[in-house]
């Protein structure tokens, strides 16, 4: 099996998401391109109208080991939200993205932030950690192990004492979006029609024949975390309405004896 028949594996939004971090990125680790010509500045997006610079800002990662281990996080939190959570159904995970990098930034326009990068970063683990399964555990650099959920306060502390309040306040942001996704799609339901992908990008992903509403299947909402519940009476139900026949037809029977 080639190369990439293995990369053809990663879900496309996942792949998408990988591949721009490493277009972004490496060439500014390499001293090709500037940092400066990706990162935002929002007079340069407004008066120059260099509006690449919203996109690249979200990929634009530091160096080093921080990369790798920034790199390995995006792929895994992606790829287990598009692969379970979003499975067939990846225009909605596109979509739902969208909206979240366009709170990202609305947050973070008020903080003078440059990079988005950590933002969504943080936005993706905590939407992966509350949809875990129950009970889910995960280990700190395998040093120290707690339970999942609490990952992304843990990737707060972190930026805290490592960059100060400024980073902690960048990471929140990305957290605070994160709640208002899982709270909004995936708990209350409230924001799941606007979670919907247009038919537009469900056509351009291949997904023309539209789907199961953001959040559930067959129109039912999911429970405990991503796992979709579909009840069978329900089901017999619907079938029953939809065809006119209620339960099977044994017809009227013959007596014994006759």
């Amino acid at each position: 099996m080639s190369f990439m028949d293995e990369i053809r594996k990663i879900p496309p939004v996942t792949r998408f998401l990988c591949a721009s971090k490493l277009a972004v990125s490496l060439p500014v680790m390499l001293q090709i391109v500037s940092p400066h010509a990706v990162i935002f500045v929002k007079e340069y997006v407004t008066r120059r109208w260099e509006i690449w610079r919203v996109f690249t800002s979200f990929f634009f990662g530091s160096s080093g080991i921080n990369f790798i281990f920034d790199f390995v996080m995006l792929y895994r939190n992606s790829d287990e939200l598009e692969s379970k959570h979003f499975a067939r159904r990846s225009a909605d995970y596109a979509w739902q993205l969208f909206l979240a990098g366009l709170a990202i930034l609305g947050l973070n326009i008020p903080l003078n932030t440059y990079v988005h990068t950590r933002a969504l970063l943080l936005a993706l683990t905590y939407v992966s950690s509350r949809l875990a399964p129950a009970g889910s555990q995960t280990s700190f650099f395998g040093l120290v192990t707690f339970p999942i959920i609490y990952l992304p306060y843990m990737l707060v502390g972190m930026d805290l004492l490592m960059g100060g309040p400024g980073a902690a306040a960048i990471s929140i942001s990305g957290a605070v979006v994160g709640h208002l996704w899982w709270w909004g799609v995936w708990d209350t339901g409230v924001l799941r029609p606007w979670g919907v992908a247009p038919a537009w990008l469900r056509a351009f992903l291949g997904q023309a024949g539209g789907g199961a509403g953001a959040g559930g299947v067959a129109g039912v909402p999911n429970v405990g975390g991503g796992v979709h519940v579909v009840p069978p009476r329900r089901l017999r139900e619907e079938a029953a309405a939809a065809t006119g026949v209620r339960g099977h037809s044994w017809g009227s029977g013959r007596r014994l004896g006759d």
